[in-house]
């Protein structure tokens, strides 16, 4: 496998925000998810759960609520805005004033010709859905409390809505509102004391459910406003409540963690009279549980904790497959840490700044595993807080340490970095060509000549760097008409070829040279996560989120034999059943065989001279083999070499010097972090 001097980095303090909301698109398989900071995420679920959008936040910017209505996503938040999204340009398309206050919750009829928003003032605000906006139409009935939560009947024809102390129903045609349900406080609970209706479901039976603050999920009778069966979950809040499709299942999310599981089923066996019973607890999160889905398969769960959980139900799905198998997702599928091979110097992306470290030192020599003497400890050397209100989306540094670069949903800014052993300055770069306007995506060539920007439409821009200036040079645009955003730009060492991918699942690969399209690379069902070009062999290897492996020739313009040999034999079963994405792929400069490539939880060497490994071999042998003989050992070993030493990795970069950047982010730092939960589980409690 070889040997690195590692420099294990765990000072990146990166944070991730609270889960607030979530929304599922059962047509495109596409979930939104809502962080506090403002952030939308878009998981594809049909892509082995990948993260594949992730729209930034803005200061002052909550999320209270999602919806999708068709392939448009909205939201709504306290600072009293409807939003629309452009997930082609990855940002706010428009923002309307709902003009009744903060905005509490949205729902979307099932026709997708309306949006309905809760307001502060009590009133329950229609829009309809045209083509390019939305467009208020009327208010409800005006109650005297804010609304909290919504749900459309599926016909369209009423609407639920949770309130203080009450459930209102209303007909949409006529606005009025047909019956008042009240909630009761709870024995022992004070007079004084409401109880706010979380959330709210309307069934195609006219069967209403809600959750509330008294900690109760309630069973009512829609048409005649009456209640059914009340049961008590929790001491705490109830905070949200999902449906599954068939309307045979409810999950209830609380506030001490948990996720209750309702069913409508006959009491005993036998009989046709069925009853909501309550059937399954699942103790997935340390804190309040914000955010709930009801798939077909799996409940989906998020909150303070901020880590998506997707819990699968075992009576939904085949036992003992990759789908059975609990996920959670704790951290970002991208590259939040950029590093300047050369210097010796590490970039980390926050949402409102940016940190410059320089990396230790150590002359010591040691054994495989030993810790040697620091020299000189790690340096923080700038914290550069960005420009105006959005948060940053995209950064890198560049390969000599001489350039940094972020960007915003709304600019970009470029700085000149001079670096000396005592000192460190900075120089705003003032004038920089009006297409450097938004961009998905940075990064700089090798030597550091060259500013690679991918922009919209899925094209990308080139600018020229020197000491005094920014030149603009031209534009890449591919042939295929996808105008998804490119989230990956790797350029060749030598300069010469560029490869962009997008979320269309497509790798278009640019001749700099020739400044135009020099081939677009097969498209494989799964999206890209990590690319990189060989600089010997000018071959470029893809991983995509379904953890297969690709490796296409620029110069043959085809698959290469070893890309063949793998697809033909499969790649081995516990390498297909890792449940994080590969995030970065490169190349030993020593040894041309080996490709190097991490995810979360381990980072791998593939030896391309060494068998492939078959199902029935060893995957993760490496301890295995050193206590084996020399001529055994080599009988054994396969093509992947696996190193899960590191645990929680951001980034693996292999250094000019031959040495390893490990950043870490270890989950119990995070969770250490976090606020106290409203309960905690104690022994024998």
């Amino acid at each position: 496998m070889g040997e690195f001097r590692v420099h294990r980095v765990r000072f990146f303090d990166y944070m991730p925000s609270a889960i607030r909301a979530m929304a599922f698109n059962s047509h495109t398989e596409r979930l939104a998810v809502a962080r506090a900071d403002g952030a939308v995420e878009i998981f594809n679920f049909a892509d082995n759960y990948f993260q594949e959008k992730v729209i930034p936040g803005r200061d002052g910017r909550t999320v209270e609520a999602l919806c999708w209505v068709g392939r448009r996503l909205f939201s709504a938040g306290l600072d009293g805005e409807l939003t629309e999204y452009d997930l082609e340009n990855l940002r706010p398309k428009y923002s309307i004033e709902a003009y009744g206050g903060p905005v509490w919750t949205i729902s979307g009829n099932s026709q997708g010709t309306l949006l309905a928003a809760g307001c502060e003032d009590g009133t329950v605000k229609m829009f309809e859905i045209l083509d390019e906006r939305i467009q208020f139409q009327r208010n409800l009935d005006r109650q005297k409390g804010r609304i909290i939560s919504l749900a459309w009947h599926p016909s369209g024809a009423k609407m639920a809505a949770g309130m203080m102390d009450m459930i209102r129903i209303f007909d949409t045609e006529t606005g009025n509102a047909t019956h008042r349900m009240l909630v009761e406080r709870g024995a022992g609970a004070s007079k004084s004391k409401e109880v706010v209706v979380w959330s709210v479901a309307f069934l195609s039976d006219h069967t209403v459910i809600s959750g509330d603050s008294a900690g109760k999920v309630q069973i009512w009778d829609g048409s005649t406003g009456t209640l059914i069966r009340s049961h008590l979950v929790t001491k705490w809040d109830v905070l949200v409540l999902s449906v599954s499709q068939d309307e045979s299942s409810v999950i209830a999310g609380t506030s001490e963690g948990t996720v209750v599981q309702f069913q409508f089923i006959p009491s005993t066996a036998g009989q046709e009279d069925k009853h909501w019973f309550r059937t399954r607890t699942f103790k997935n999160h340390s804190h309040d549980v914000r955010a709930l889905v009801h798939t077909d398969t799996a409940v989906v769960s998020g909150g303070m904790d901020t880590q998506l959980v997707v819990r699968p139900l075992l009576d939904k799905v085949e036992k003992n497959t990759q789908e059975s198998a609990l996920r959670k997702i704790a951290f970002p599928h991208r590259n939040l840490v950029s590093c300047a091979k050369k210097a010796g110097l590490l970039l980390f992306q926050f949402p409102d700044h940016l940190e410059l470290w320089r990396l230790g030192e150590s002359d010591g020599n040691g054994a495989p595993g030993e810790s040697l003497p620091v020299k000189r400890k790690p340096e923080k050397l700038i914290q550069l807080k960005r420009k105006g209100e959005d948060h940053i989306c995209c950064s890198t540094l560049s390969p000599c340490g001489s350039w940094l670069a972020y960007s915003t949903v709304s600019s970009v800014r470029l700085y000149r970095l001079q670096l000396s052993s005592n000192s460190v300055s900075i120089q705003k770069v003032s004038k920089l060509p009006k297409e450097l306007r938004s961009v998905h995506q940075l990064c700089f060539s090798l030597d550091s000549s060259r500013l690679f920007a991918s922009s919209s439409l899925s094209s990308v821009v080139v600018v020229a760097l020197d000491q005094t200036e920014c030149k603009y040079l031209h534009t890449l645009k591919h042939k295929s008409g996808s105008k998804q955003p490119i989230h990956i730009l790797c350029p060749s060492e030598d300069g010469r070829w560029l490869a962009a991918a997008n979320t269309d699942c497509e790798i278009h690969v640019f001749d700099l040279h020739k400044r135009k399209l020099h081939c677009s690379v097969p498209a494989h069902s799964s999206c890209p996560t990590a690319v990189s070009i060989h600089p010997a062999s000018c071959s470029l290897v893809s991983v995509h989120a379904d953890q297969q492996i690709f490796e296409f020739s620029l110069k043959q313009k085809e698959y290469t034999e070893w890309s063949r040999q793998l697809q033909r034999q499969g790649l081995h079963p516990l390498w297909l059943q890792r449940d994080t994405p590969v995030t970065r792929v490169a190349f030993n400069p020593t040894n041309p065989a080996h490709i190097v490539l991490h995810d979360a939880f381990m980072f791998c060497i593939i030896d391309q001279s060494l068998p492939l490994p078959k199902a029935e071999t060893k995957l993760y042998n490496q301890m295995v083999l050193r206590s084996l003989p020399q001529p055994q050992r080599s009988r054994e070993s396969h093509a992947f070499k696996i190193c899960k030493n590191f645990q929680h990795l951001l980034s693996v970069t292999l250094l000019d010097d031959l040495s390893l950047v490990v950043v870490e982010r270890p989950l119990l730092d995070i969770v250490s972090q976090l606020p106290a939960p409203v309960r905690q589980k104690k022994f024998a409690t």
